[in-house]
C-alpha cells in the first residue's frame, strides 16, 4: 500500500515512521510520502489559505494551491525524497505469532477501481467505522488531504473527484484544529490490518467492533495484584470455557457502555439469553 499525505505541517505526521507503521515500511509492505502544501503556492508569501466569501470567521484553504497539488499526488509525480522512513531499524527477529506460523489474513469489501481514493477529514463527513478500516486496507493507493482553519474550499472537493474516489469522513463529533490527527487514527486503523502487519491475525479479529461489540477485559501475570486476582476461568485450561467467558465479557461491556451498537451485532440465542439474565442482575442490583 501507499499513502500520501498533503499538509502545511509536515512534521505533524512524523509518527508514521514509528512502532508497527515504521517496521511495515521497512519490509516494503507500506510506502509513506508527506508533502508540504505550500509547495504548490505560487506567491511570495507561499499563502495557502484566503477570507471566505460571503463574510464569516476564519480563512478557508485555497483551491489554486490544493488543485494542482491533489494533480500531483494522483499523477504520481510529487518527490520521492518525500517518502519516509522508519525511525529506528527493527530487529531482524520474528515475533513469537511469527514463528508459529501464523495464517496472514485480508479482508474483503475493497473496491476495484484504478483511481487511488482519497480521504478528507472533516466534521462535516461520515463516521469512520472499524468497517471502513478493513475495506481500506485492501486499497493499493490512499492520499489524505489534511485541512486547516475553515476548511478547504468545496470546489477542490468537487474537482478531485474526476481523479479519486474522494471520501469525506470524521472520527468524532468534536472539532479539531486540524486534518492532521485524524490522518493518524485513520492510517494506524487502517495499516494494522494489512496482512503481515500483526503478527498475529487473532490481534485484530478479536478487536473491539470486528464482530460488533467492545472487547472485553485483558489480564496477565501476576495472578494477584494490590488485591485483585485475575478470573479463576483463565487458569481452567477449557479453551471453550475461556472463549465463552471472553464473549460474554465483551456482550456485557457492549451493554454497558454503548448499548446502541447490539442493535446490529450478530447475536446467537445464547447471546441474547445472556444479556438478558446479565440486565435483570443489573437491575436487581440497582433496586437493592
Amino acid at each position: 500500500m501507499r499513502i500520501d499525505a498533503v499538509t502545511i505541517f509536515p512534521e505533524y505526521l512524523d509518527p508514521l515512521r514509528h512502532a508497527l507503521l515504521g517496521k511495515a515500511i521497512e519490509q516494503g509492505i507500506l510506502a509513506v510520502g508527506v508533502h508540504d502544501l505550500r509547495h504548490w503556492a505560487t506567491d511570495v508569501h507561499k499563502s495557502v489559505d484566503d477570507s471566505p466569501y460571503g463574510g464569516g470567521p476564519g480563512m478557508v484553504m485555497k483551491p489554486e494551491v490544493w488543485g494542482p497539488a491533489l494533480d500531483c499526488v494522483a499523477a504520481g509525480t510529487v518527490a520521492q525524497n518525500s517518502d519516509l522512513q522508519s525511525s529506528l531499524p527493527h530487529l531482524d527477529k520474528p515475533r513469537h505469532d511469527d514463528v508459529e506460523g501464523v495464517e496472514k489474513h485480508s479482508y474483503d469489501g475493497g473496491e476495484e477501481s484504478d483511481l487511488p481514493l482519497l480521504i478528507v477529514p472533516t466534521p462535516a463527513g461520515t463516521p469512520f467505522t472499524q468497517t471502513d478500516a478493513q475495506a481500506w486496507s485492501n486499497e493499493e493507493h490512499i492520499v489524505f488531504a489534511c485541512g486547516r482553519y475553515e476548511g478547504i474550499d468545496q470546489r477542490v472537493i468537487d474537482d478531485a473527484a474526476q481523479r479519486y474516489r474522494v471520501r469525506e469522513v470524521s472520527i468524532g463529533d468534536y472539532v479539531l484544529i486540524g486534518g492532521e490527527v485524524a490522518v493518524l487514527v485513520i492510517t494506524e486503523a487502517i495499516v494494522r490490518l494489512i496482512p503481515g502487519v500483526l503478527g498475529n491475525r487473532r490481534s485484530h479479529e478479536e478487536d473491539s467492533f470486528s464482530d460488533g461489540l467492545l472487547e472485553g477485559p485483558s489480564y496477565t501475570k501476576p495472578r494477584t495484584w494490590r488485591g485483585l486476582d485475575v478470573p479463576e476461568v483463565l487458569f481452567s485450561g477449557n479453551h471453550a470455557l475461556v472463549d465463552q467467558w471472553r464473549r460474554e465479557q465483551a456482550l456485557a461491556r457492549t451493554q454497558a457502555v454503548r448499548p446502541e451498537l447490539l442493535a446490529h451485532a450478530d447475536l446467537s440465542d445464547a447471546d441474547r439469553a445472556f444479556l438478558d439474565l446479565h440486565l435483570d442482575e443489573h437491575l436487581d442490583e440497582q433496586g437493592e
